[in-house]
């Protein structure tokens, strides 16, 4: 039976591909820092209370587990965004701190217990590859957790990594925005995008698992975004 391991797996995008993972047959471990989300998740997957950005606790969550077959990390954060004439350096450096630094102290944390034939799959997402205004601080952030992707698939070869580049994606993330306006927003960009569709964390969730699990992807960043990257969302 296959392990994985999905950090920053208790809610959106990282919950639903522990669920798919689990559904595959594997014993699936979910990461989070908050008691009461891992409380809540699955009784079928195997909680661990850690930090992202904490490397001895994530290598001590791996060490208990043992052999681990596929890395999923699914860090994000809610800052970062704005104009960059009125950013907060402080809460972009906090920003990258949550979400590029967790990535990269996670992978070099688990590295050692990755199976030879293992995967490691970051999650970024599309505001690093289109022009939005107000999005400069989020462009970099993702920017730098998909430049890991091609070196690392070279380096440590045979293991694969890849990436997912999500767009609009209807997840917690959003639970900030008043319900009326969120639900006008996804309606207004829903109509921009080529595919019509504002994604759910189910939809992602399902190109994560490929892109994990398929042994010919490597190096690779797929872009799971229903066309944003093609159009203009300013």
């Amino acid at each position: 039976m296959s392990n994985a391991l999905v950090v920053g797996g208790t809610s959106g995008i990282g919950l639903a591909t522990a669920r798919r993972l689990r559904d595959r047959g594997a014993t699936v471990h979910v990461v989070g820092r908050n008691k009461e989300r891992l409380a809540a998740i699955d009784p079928d997957l195997v909680g661990h209370q850690a930090d992202g950005a904490d490397r001895a606790a994530i290598a001590a969550v791996a060490e208990t587990i043992g052999t681990i077959d596929w890395l999923v990390v699914t860090l994000s954060g809610a800052e970062g965004m704005g104009p960059i004439a009125t950013l907060d350096l402080d809460t972009l450096r906090r920003a990258f701190d949550a979400k590029f630094w967790g990535h990269a102290t996670t992978v070099q944390a688990v590295l050692p217990h990755l199976a030879p034939t293992g995967s490691i799959t970051l999650v970024s997402a599309i505001t690093a590859r289109t022009g939005m205004p107000g999005t400069a601080g989020l462009a970099a952030i993702n920017g730098a957790v998909e430049s890991l992707v091609k070196p690392l698939a070279v380096e440590l070869a045979p293991i694969r990594v890849n990436g997912v580049s999500p767009g609009l994606v209807d997840t917690p993330w959003w639970d900030g925005m008043p319900a009326d306006a969120k639900q006008e927003y996804f309606e207004q960009t829903a109509a921009v995008l080529p595919a019509r569709h504002v994604a759910t964390a189910d939809d992602i969730a399902d190109v994560v698992v490929v892109a994990a699990t398929n042994v010919n992807l490597t190096g690779t960043v797929i872009e799971a975004d229903g066309g944003a990257r093609l159009v203009s969302l300013g």
